[in-house]
């Protein structure tokens, strides 16, 4: 199966547990197609560049899976239709990033408050 990386921004209202229940679904959707999650990590709320649906800013999250294609098709379309979502992107990859992504070592630098789903810094 081929790797992929999906990144989504929420609405800045929501709560870090709806933030990470979003992240559930696209997880139960991957494993519905029997595909598998690698790597999930939080950035945290950032502010965006542009102001999209009245929002400044936006909670961030990235997942990194071996999954098939008609897997990717059903995530984005749920989150074309999900009102927390306000922007996704999905890139096919030729191999997953070891580690930390370049977010959360960015703010690990700086001593920022980026996490990834098991609750390490």
């Amino acid at each position: 199966m081929p790797f992929y990386e999906h990144v989504f921004i929420a609405r800045q209202d929501l709560s870090q547990a709806q933030v990470d229940a979003l992240a559930e679904t696209v997880t139960n959707v991957i494993g519905e197609f029997k595909g598998t999650v690698h790597k999930t990590e939080t950035w945290g709320l950032k502010q965006l560049a542009y102001k999209i649906q009245k929002n400044r800013k936006g909670h961030y999250v990235m997942l990194s899976a071996e999954v098939s294609g008609e897997a990717i098709t059903e995530i984005e379309r749920q989150a074309a239709i999900n009102e927390d979502i306000i922007r996704w992107l999905t890139i096919r990859v030729d191999e997953l990033e070891k580690g930390p992504s370049v977010m959360m070592r960015k703010q690990e630098r700086r001593g920022g408050r980026g996490r990834d789903r098991d609750g390490e810094e």
